[in-house]
């Protein structure tokens, strides 16, 4: 509806038809925010930057006119779409003035793809509803079977998501059993069909599989295309399903209401893969660490077993009648050595005594007897001749004698200040006895 307003201008100086344009870009900035606080614009982004600050600055237009934007830090963090050239969008914010520039710019508050606005509204009003019914709850949640031997992959069959899904298995050798479940996943009857082939799948007799985990889910698209996993019949199907139930719609950016409703979230369904091969992998870690531990117990029993055969052979050996004929020539041997020492040992005796008896006969002749006397007199000659008084001063001793002349043999026999003489073996001197 049309805004009447009255401009009033203020004067500058002397003449009152004169504004400065500080003045008049305030006026203009000051009407523009009162009167339009708050305004819904529809456009296309253009020319979109990010600044180190945290703020964007975009370009909204359409085939006529365009509109300088700008989204500031604190609202950014709460947009859930990613900006982008190009990107059709309803933009809610209100006109400001920039004045450095003299640009009028709207300012953003939230920014929504265009035609998911009433999309985005309808999924938090389901999701705040269900969630206060205690559908969402973690206890609710069930543990994702470490080792499924078959899971059922409720998806399109001629979708990317399949061929990824098996390819992520594949590379990281995961054994096992793939059923794909084939449904719509876009579109009107999609969140249909996939409720019935929830409950076909959980019908072991119907379906003749006992699968031990479900995979619902699909690859990335719009909001619009990923609306059949919002619908409630098909979260409810979700949250109630008894098998455990991974839901991988879309990319990592994206979320629905079965990623809530489902017992685990995975960001894709290449995400899915891992992490259900997560499991397998380290269960093949643990058993690649088993054989390896029992290897080295089987080398190492082996080596002990292998010692302890060769202790056994050594005492065996030891033991053995060879062995013990080996020991019994042995000392045979030794005792004929020892007999042969001895009797060597006995002659050389005999032969010793037997000059001895020849020696003692030769000894009664005349002749020994002279030559016998002989030794004995120079034997005696030589002991007198070792105690004699030179061969006693030869061996370093002393004779002291008196003023008379007389050996002194004793020590009290001396009194103080009596003269001495003192012979050695080279001369002889007075001395004089000291008190």
């Amino acid at each position: 509806m049309p805004v009447e307003t009255q401009l009033q201008l203020e004067p500058a100086g002397g003449d009152e038809r004169v504004q400065s344009v500080s003045a008049l870009t305030a006026l203009i900035k000051r009407l523009l925010e009162e009167t339009l606080p708050s305004v819904w614009v529809r456009g296309e982004l253009s020319n979109v930057r990010a600044q180190s600050s945290g703020h964007v600055y975009f370009t909204l237009k359409d085939e006529g006119a365009s509109l300088s934007c700008a989204i500031f830090r604190n609202d950014l963090r709460r947009l859930t779409v990613q900006l982008r050239d190009g990107m059709q969008v309803v933009v809610e914010g209100k006109i400001s003035v920039y004045p450095p520039q003299g640009k009028y710019q709207l300012i953003a508050r939230s920014i929504v793809e265009d035609g998911v606005g009433r999309l985005q509204q309808e999924f938090e009003r389901l999701k705040a509803r269900l969630d206060a019914e205690g559908l969402f709850d973690a206890e609710k949640k069930r543990e994702i079977p470490a080792m499924p031997e078959t899971i059922g992959f409720i998806t399109s069959p001629t979708g990317a998501a399949v061929q990824d899904f098996v390819r992520i298995l594949k590379r990281r050798e995961w054994r096992g059993r793939v059923v794909v479940l084939p449904v719509k996943v876009q579109g009107e009857g999609a969140a249909a069909e996939m409720v019935e082939m929830l409950r076909f799948g959980q019908d072991a007799q119907a379906c003749g599989i006992n699968f031990d985990l479900f995979v619902i889910g699909r690859g990335g698209g719009s909001l619009e295309d990923l609306w059949a996993f919002n619908e409630e019949p098909l979260v409810r199907a979700v949250a109630g399903c008894a098998i455990p139930i991974i839901s991988a719609v879309g990319h990592e950016i994206d979320f629905t209401l079965c990623d809530f409703a489902a017992d685990r979230r995975a960001e894709t369904p290449s995400g899915a893969a891992e992490l259900i091969s997560s499991g397998f992998i380290d269960c093949l870690e643990r058993v690649s660490g088993a054989v390896d531990a029992i290897d080295r117990s089987a080398e190492s029993t082996l080596e002990r077993c292998g010692s302890r055969l060769d202790a056994a052979r050594d005492q065996l050996r030891i033991l053995s009648p060879e062995s013990a004929v080996e020991q019994a020539w042995q000392r045979i041997d030794e005792l004929a050595i020892r007999l042969g020492s001895a009797m060597r040992a006995g002659v050389n005796e005999r032969t010793a005594k037997l000059a001895e008896v020849r020696a003692l006969l030769g000894r009664r002749s005349p002749e020994f007897r002279v030559r016998l006397e002989s030794q004995k007199l120079l034997g005696l000659w030589k002991r007198l001749e070792s105690v004699s008084p030179p061969s006693v001063l030869n061996r370093g001793f002393v004779i002291m004698r008196d003023e008379h002349g007389a050996p002194v043999a004793r020590s009290v026999a001396v009194s103080a200040g009596q003269q001495l003489e003192a012979e050695w073996a080279d001369g002889r001197r007075r001395v004089k006895a000291e008190g």
